[in-house]
Formats: structure tokens, sequence, C-alpha cells
């Protein structure tokens, strides 16, 4: 049977462009993810060491969810960190960022997602020696590693570089996340490319070829499911559009994906 778990961002610090609810709101905002019918969760977390573990914790367990990933980003943005960076004192931070976000992720068995928190125009060598320290620090959690497109990094844009990248940094909690829209604008077939990151493949971001929601833009989903399938994903997936064409698009997304999945089944 077609399907994985599936679920929107919510943004806990920093608003994100990516989600319909504001960091304010994230206790309610769960409430709202669970009663739409989803089964887990993205965090978007700036800095994990401000949070209440416990209470997040307590939260998701009483909305019945399950935290899927923890996306960082927001920190590259609002700090400047980069896993690249020349300046040592950047770089340690971010990898010190890293490694607390994967301590929070441990007992959740969550991904962690290293998108743009790698740098926009970096150096690849101190990207690499980078994720060996965030690798080792918590072997039991899994990093993701998300090719982005060339307009907003210089660093793995491709699954394919991803795989080269993963050989270097030579550690098993280092996986791929495969996000549609940035592989509809790098990758000659998308579906083929998830095909090709096969057992690294740990988390998947849904997004159309415009960044609206699934199904608003020209990107053949069916080719994607099929993909997954045939290299039996036991992974998550992800709602990362902008929220448009509106929240309840995004909101309603995750029934509308499962009745696509359904009707591949039949």
């Amino acid at each position: 049977m077609t399907g994985w778990p599936i679920g929107p961002i919510v943004p806990m610090q920093d608003p994100t462009p990516f989600s319909p609810f504001s960091p304010a709101d994230w206790r309610a905002a769960l409430k709202v993810v669970a009663r739409r019918g989803f089964e887990g969760v993205e965090l978007a977390i700036t800095d994990p060491l401000l949070l209440d573990s416990a209470a997040v914790a307590e939260a998701l367990r009483e909305e019945g969810l399950r935290l899927l990933s923890i996306t960082t980003g927001q920190a590259a943005a609002k700090e400047g960190l980069s896993l690249s960076s020349c300046d040592e004192g950047v770089r340690r931070r971010a990898i010190e960022r890293i490694q607390a976000h994967m301590a929070l992720a441990e007992p959740f068995d969550a991904v962690v997602i290293v998108g743009s928190l790698r740098g926009a125009d970096g150096d690849f060598d101190r990207l690499i020696e980078s994720f060996r320290a965030c690798a080792g620090a918590v072997p039991d959690v899994r990093v993701a590693l998300e090719p982005l497109n060339r307009y907003e990094s210089r660093l793995i844009n491709t699954v394919g570089a991803a795989l080269d990248a993963i050989e270097r940094i030579g550690a098993d909690n280092v996986g791929i996340l495969f996000d549609t829209f940035h592989a509809n604008i790098e990758e000659a077939e998308p579906a083929s490319a998830a095909v090709a990151a096969g057992e690294r493949l740990v988390h998947v971001h849904l997004a159309d070829s415009n960044r609206w929601v699934p199904g608003h833009g020209h990107l053949p989903f069916e080719s994607i499911w099929s993909a997954l399938s045939r290299i039996d994903y036991a992974g998550a997936t992800v709602l990362e559009p902008l929220v448009r064409p509106s929240a309840e698009d995004l909101l309603g997304a995750g029934d509308a994906i499962r009745a696509r999945w359904s009707a591949l089944d039949s």
C-alpha cells in the first residue's frame, strides 16, 4: 500500500514562510495539526537550548503527534551560522547548534535537517568536517543533508552531489532529504533522483513546481510516489510549500495527497 506519515511545519521561535502558523501560537497549532488528521509535525527551531523540551514532548503526546523532523535553517538567516564558513568561530557555533538539535531529536527518533545552515557559498572541505563532527556527537540521530537549488546555495544541489558528500563524510547516520521543489529545478528527472538516493533517503519535503501546495503546479507527483515505493522508503513526508494558494489548501493537503495514494493502489 502506498503511503507515508505526513505533516506540516510548525515554527517554535521565529516565523517561516512555509507554515500558516506563528511561533507564539505553536501549542494551538499542534491542536490544529492533529485535528486535520496529520500523523506528525516538523518543528522549525532556531535554538533548541532556548526551548523547554519537556513541554514540547508533553504537547506532542497530548495531541498524539509524532515529531517527524526538526528544520534548522532559521539560524542561518537570523544569526549567519554556516557549517561551511571559513570563520572558525561561526563554523563552530553552527556545529554546536546542530548538535543541540540532535540532542533534542534523539528521544523522538526525529530527523535533523541541514539545509541552508550548510551555507550558501562556503568551503566544501570545511562542510564535510562539520558534518563528521555533528554525526559523531549523537550517532543514533539521523542527519538529513538537503540538496538545495543553485539560487540558494552553490554547495550540493543534486542527489548525486549529496551521495558523493555522504561518502566523504563516512557516517552511517547521515542521509538525504529529497525536496520535490529543489529537485524539479536541479534534477534531470526528479523521480529517478529519488530512486538514486536509495537507502540513504531519510526524509522527504513536498512542494509543487512553483513552491505552492502539491497539486497546484505541474510536478508529476505520481512518479514521485512510485519512486518512493520502488525503494521501499520508510520515512516521513513533510509539506514545505509557501502558504499558497491558501492556508486551507495547505492544511487540507494531507487528505488530498492520501486520496492520490489510494488511487494509485486501486
